[in-house]
């Protein structure tokens, strides 16, 4: 990076920090660190929440999800929407009118303690594991940029969010994420319009459009029901719809945003921003990396586009050949997309023919960077090599004139720390409350619960730095592997409030033992099918409800027959 993309990355995070101090001022008690005194705007809420989904991972991955296989990605949020609805009629006013500071306080008052503990359990391994993944995506962005040890610049993240998340709670992080969503926005503009912009003279935004199209970037829906398959109608509406349900009615991270709000009307209003924006939001992201895929067609790019490994595959001997093919490909390719985009703009006879040569050409094409990413495979032992997380990043510093590159690394470096302030906020906010509240300390001053909360917000943020320093290398495109992690977990929770929502008469145990199935469940269809991660929420939701079903009604069957007995 150059000067000026220094001082605009140092003079925004600076900023960015600053103002969630100043924003965080007076959280002095429970009710203000935790819940913000429930002051907060719809819009503020709905901006947070947007936030904390819109992290460096939606920047880094889902570009290079759209750059690899197009917008198809967009159907894991079609059950999006219906979601919100479901939450906004029945958990938000539950919440309010229970006057929790977590979800699972909820499920001691329906149930009792040990169903709240259990759930409250899952949600800190799974958050805990996310929010590690989370935070490891801004230092692979860093360490490309700045040739940095992605574990220094890790570690610097989470010093940066530990330092106003600590000091003002959830007040704090949620003033930050609204600076941070307006700097999203812009930063997404400008890499669209960038990208258009550098495409050669003679394409325009229509051909871009169609070629992107006839290299299958521009499939939105698939209907095709395949239980493999991970982004189809079906896998959208229902396996992503029960994930949506879960994040944002059972996941703290979600529910302590909108538990700051004044009313349940502007908690709702939150929601419902999320319901109309979210899609939109992700396929113009997605699109963005397609346009990307398009000026790749014309103009140079990478074999490897992960730096490091591409220098040291390039020093074994079979690379002069795999260069000397990728170069060759990369000419077919470029000369069939311009005979494809004369032949769609005239509509001639031979386009059906540019359309083969093109698919023909990009096949081969991709033949080649296979052969290139086995490389990297051989020289780390076998493990499997996709440098999906790159591609967005070599975008930036290859085209974006100075300050802008400092502009949109800042936003990227800022998203990470806005979702993962929320993340370990919401475990702090679990442990005091569900847990060292509950069952450690019991009748401790407020004074002495907020220390607490600052304490163990302390240790998640070094719990995830840890995480992500050591543990979440090679996870592959980060924007799946966070969601898989979530729905290893997610169907139990959701499985659990289905229950305390919807069927007064299941109690405690039955709960407590439908949750017990249904994470053995998820586990096992985990290891030993290859159903799509999206289906995980669903069965696991079932499994829930069903186990516990069956165990309430033996309960009731047992003592009427024990009275009948008597």
């Amino acid at each position: 990076m150059r000067t000026i993309d220094w001082i605009v990355l140092s003079g925004w995070l600076i900023f960015l920090v600053s103002y969630g101090l100043y924003r965080g001022r007076g959280s002095s008690t429970v009710n203000k660190y935790l819940l913000a005194g429930k002051t907060m705007p719809w819009y503020a809420m709905g901006l947070s929440i947007l936030a904390t989904q819109a992290s460096a991972i939606t920047f880094i991955s889902t570009t290079g999800q759209g750059y690899v296989d197009g917008l198809r990605f967009v159907q894991f949020y079609f059950g999006l929407p219906l979601a919100m609805i479901v939450i906004s009629m029945v958990a938000v006013p539950a919440f309010h009118k229970a006057k929790v500071y977590t979800a699972y306080q909820y499920l001691e008052q329906r149930f009792d303690a040990k169903t709240r503990a259990i759930v409250s359990v899952i949600f800190l391994i799974q958050r805990g594991l996310a929010a590690g993944i989370g935070l490891y995506a801004p230092a692979v962005a860093l360490s490309v940029v700045l040739g940095w040890s992605d574990r220094w610049i890790t570690v610097l993240i989470g010093a940066l969010v530990v330092t106003y998340t600590v000091s003002g709670g959830i007040k704090a992080l949620t003033w930050a994420d609204v600076q941070q969503m307006t700097m999203i926005f812009i930063a997404l503009a400008i890499s669209l319009f960038v990208v258009i912009h550098s495409l050669p003279p003679q394409i325009s935004f229509v051909d871009a459009v169609h070629l992107a199209g006839v290299a299958r970037r521009m499939r939105i829906v698939d209907v095709h029901l395949d239980w493999s398959n991970r982004y189809n109608l079906w896998s959208g509406l229902i396996g992503g719809g029960f994930l949506a349900l879960a994040y944002f009615g059972c996941d703290q991270s979600q529910v302590q945003r909108y538990l700051t709000g004044r009313s349940i009307t502007q908690s709702r209003l939150s929601l419902m921003f999320n319901a109309a924006v979210k899609i939109p939001m992700q396929l113009l992201i997605l699109f963005i990396g397609a346009m990307v895929f398009v000026l790749s067609l014309f103009v140079p790019s990478p074999a490897i586009f992960q730096p490091r490994e591409a220098e040291r595959a390039m020093k074994t001997a079979e690379w002069p050949s795999i260069q000397a093919e990728y170069r060759n490909a990369f000419e077919q390719r470029r000369t069939a997309a311009y005979q494809f985009a004369a032949a769609a703009r005239d509509n001639t006879t031979g386009l059906p023919a540019s359309v083969s040569e093109l698919r023909q050409a990009e096949s081969s094409f991709l033949a080649v960077r296979k052969r290139a990413l086995s490389v990297v495979e051989r020289l780390n032992g076998g493990t499997k090599f996709d440098d999906t997380n790159y591609i967005f990043l070599s975008f930036v510093t290859s085209y974006l004139p100075a300050g802008l590159v400092g502009l949109v690394i800042g936003v990227v470096f800022s998203a990470s720390m806005g979702s993962t302030s929320g993340e370990i906020n919401s475990l702090a906010t679990v442990s005091v409350i569900d847990i060292y509240r509950r069952y450690l300390v019991r009748n401790a001053s407020d004074r002495h619960y907020v220390m607490a909360s600052r304490a163990l917000t302390f240790f998640w943020g070094a719990y995830a730095v840890s995480f992500a320093a050591w543990g979440a290398r090679g996870f592959g495109a980060l924007i799946e592997r966070v969601n898989i992690v979530g729905s290893l977990f997610y169907g139990v929770l959701l499985g659990v409030f289905v229950l305390a929502f919807g069927f007064k008469r299941v109690r405690g145990t039955a709960a407590f033992w439908g949750a017990i199935a249904g994470q053995a469940a998820i586990f096992a269809i985990a290891h030993f099918t290859d159903v799509s991660f999206l289906w995980y929420n669903v069965a696991g939701c079932v499994t829930v409800v069903a186990v516990a079903f069956v165990i309430q009604a033996s309960d009731q069957t047992w003592r009427v027959e024990m009275s009948t007995v008597d």
